[in-house]
């Protein structure tokens, strides 16, 4: 891996491109093992990883403005810890991974180019609707920028969206103007337990609530046991507000239903929402090397539609999966051991998902298990396309355009 200075990282990527190699964008390298392999060129065992680890800077911090521009390789705990101070925060969930306090977290670059939100935008939306501004290098090495510092800014909106979840394929990310919220001052939550059917009509009455919750993650039974609690599907609900007062109606509300429902519940305070928060973040992604083995366990990403997520719960295809799905989003992560789930389970549970609207893409797997990491999606052509128009020679992470399947030992 090779981590440049700033200065030199233009005449890298124009060197690279001279030479017509095969190179990998990254911040910190802990998640270059998800989703498929990387091919390299002709002559290489591997593909150069280009870091950005040492563009690890804030480069300003507008507080009245409520947004932050940083560079691309600064670490995501960082840069919570560096807004908390002034009361503000980034809305989004830590990778998973990241451990409780967020130390494995990665980079804002890295957790951009994969585009994945978590629980949290049932209220605060998804990465790239977050994203206010980027700057960015093409593989020739040409510096770009759309948007802009200024939240009313739409300057490029099209364009930082599409490098939004592009896993590295179309340019290398260098800079990013995000927005922040204020850090809300009250926040309690609730764990709702009981058989699906029991939880989706409550899971319906809290997404129209008056007080809309900032999180509504359904968790597989699995998950909750994993937590210390019943082996029961669930819903984890966390509320933010400025008034405790609010928050307590809301749940004394909430409270009632689950009662005459004949749901479990248990109110959580800020501290103990946090905890059960941190184990839907599985275990920790450690740094081990970024050309390291493929692990032995299984990481999916899922999705179908959130009036089906309640059918997704009571599939026995989920057995033994611990499962955390954001409800107003119907998207969410589910991981396993090898042991513990079979190849042929996984791929009966893409069809699955794909028949309840959604799909499933496969983030970690065994290493004989040779699933694709997704399949070709509808817009495959246009996809492909606009790969061409970013990176004619075909040079940045081969393998891994999100919406294209290519079998193994072709490229694109």
């Amino acid at each position: 891996m090779i981590a440049p200075e700033p200065h030199a990282l233009p005449d890298l990527v124009r060197e690279l491109h001279r030479q017509a190699a095969p190179w990998l964008p990254a911040g910190q390298a802990t998640r270059l093992r998800w989703g498929p392999p990387v091919q390299p060129g002709v002559g290489q065992e591997r593909p150069t990883v280009v870091s950005t680890a040492r563009l690890n800077r804030i480069l300003e911090h507008a507080a009245g403005d409520f947004t932050v521009t940083v560079e691309a390789g600064l670490p995501l705990q960082h840069l919570q810890e560096a807004l908390m101070e002034q009361r503000q925060w980034l809305a989004l969930d830590w990778p998973w991974g990241s451990g409780a306090d967020g130390e494995g977290a990665g980079t804002v670059g890295g957790l951009v180019a994969r585009g994945m939100a978590g629980g949290l935008r049932q209220r605060h939306l998804g990465v790239r609707d977050q994203l206010i501004g980027i700057g960015l290098l093409r593989t020739d090495g040409t510096a770009a920028r759309a948007g802009g510092r200024v939240v009313k800014n739409v300057a490029g909106y099209d364009l930082m969206r599409l490098l939004t979840g592009s896993w590295g394929s179309l340019a290398l990310i260098t800079e990013l103007t995000l927005r922040t919220v204020p850090l809300p001052p009250q926040r309690r939550g609730l764990l709702l337990q009981g058989e699906p059917q029991q939880l989706e009509p409550l899971r319906r009455r809290l997404q129209a609530a008056a007080l809309g919750p900032e999180l509504l993650d359904w968790w597989s039974a699995p998950l909750a046991e994993t937590a210390g609690h019943p082996p029961l599907p669930g819903l984890l609900l966390g509320l933010a507000s400025v008034s405790g007062e609010a928050i307590a109606d809301q749940l004394a509300a909430i409270g009632s239903e689950a009662d005459a429902a004949g749901v479990r519940r248990l109110e959580l305070d800020s501290e103990r929402l946090e905890a059960l928060r941190a184990v839907a973040l599985g275990p920790d992604q450690g740094c081990g090397p970024a050309d390291g083995p493929r692990t032995g366990r299984w990481l999916l990403r899922l999705g179908v539609l959130p009036a089906e997520a309640a059918a997704l719960l009571a599939d026995p295809l989920l057995a033994g999966l611990r499962l955390s799905l954001a409800a107003g989003s119907g998207l969410g992560l589910a991981w396993a051991e090898a042991t513990q789930l079979p190849t042929y389970r996984v791929e009966a549970l893409r069809r699955r998902c794909r028949v309840l609207g959604g799909q499933l893409t496969v983030l970690e797997q065994p290493a004989a298990a040779g699933l694709p990491a997704w399949e070709d999606a509808p817009s495959r052509p246009l996809i492909e396309a606009v790969k061409r128009q970013f990176d004619p020679l075909q040079q940045l992470a081969r393998g891994r355009l999100p919406g294209v399947h290519t079998p193994s030992g072709l490229s694109r």
